[in-house]
């Protein structure tokens, strides 16, 4: 199953893919025309479509299916986590995350983050490319940067929680979650959140959480939270 990535595609028309999507799928791929495809729109919407014209500038294709809220999930997940020192690592976190199943991604500054200044659109691009890969069809949001005492307020899942190396009233997350029902986790930097902020999320109703004895870095961490919400929601 080859998956291509259009958020524009309309499956009453004749659509050619863009020029990037084109050469990899005719050049790389090196397939032809009725040879079958398939193409999200990033929203839940899987396309299944058949090459009409296989050109390396614009591969023209015709929806014959279209299967609406492909493998949905039954459960709302919003990370918020701070950029890493080294951009890779947040990268990986992201590839990783996006394979496993994520909602929504929230770059958070931290009073004692190693980084503020983040490339939205190349964060955006690892996301398309394991979205891809690993065969979904929702595309999970990154919003802009925050800092996390803005974030705080602004939060409406039904469940939050602030992974924080604080142990005081600390649980483990399967023992406060509940499955089929959103969440929220705040994944702070290599220091750790300020005494300021685990005090605002607390007050603004955050549960505190552990993810064991482990001491894990910050993408380990946001990768640890995402599997533990999928292995919960099985």
């Amino acid at each position: 199953m080859h998956l291509f990535y259009s958020p524009s595609i309309n499956p009453s028309q004749i659509y050619s893919l863009d020029k990037e999507e084109s050469l990899h799928c005719v050049k790389v791929l090196r397939l032809k025309e009725k040879d079958i495809i398939y193409i999200t729109d990033g929203k839940g919407n899987l396309h299944k479509t058949e090459i009409i014209e296989a050109s390396p500038r614009s591969c023209s294709v015709r929806v014959v299916e279209t299967q609406e809220e492909f493998e949905k999930r039954d459960y709302y997940l919003h990370i918020a986590i701070a950029p890493t020192k080294n951009t890779s690592r947040l990268e990986w976190f992201l590839e990783k995350a996006t394979e496993i199943g994520i909602d929504e991604i929230t770059p958070i500054i931290c009073e004692n983050s190693e980084r503020s200044v983040i490339k939205i659109e190349r964060l955006e691009k690892i996301i398309v490319s394991a979205m891809k890969q690993s065969l979904k069809a929702y595309m999970p949001t990154i919003n802009p940067p925050s800092t996390f005492l803005e974030l705080l307020s602004k939060t409406n899942q039904t469940n939050k929680f602030l992974a924080t190396c604080n142990e005081e009233g600390r649980k483990l997350i399967k023992e406060v979650y509940k499955p089929k029902e959103s969440v929220f986790i705040a994944i702070g930097p290599e220091g750790d959140f300020s005494k300021k902020e685990i005090e605002a999320a607390t007050n603004n109703n955050f549960q505190k959480i552990t993810f064991g004895k482990e001491r894990l870095r910050t993408e380990t961490a946001g990768v640890y939270a995402a599997a533990s919400i999928h292995i919960l929601n099985q």
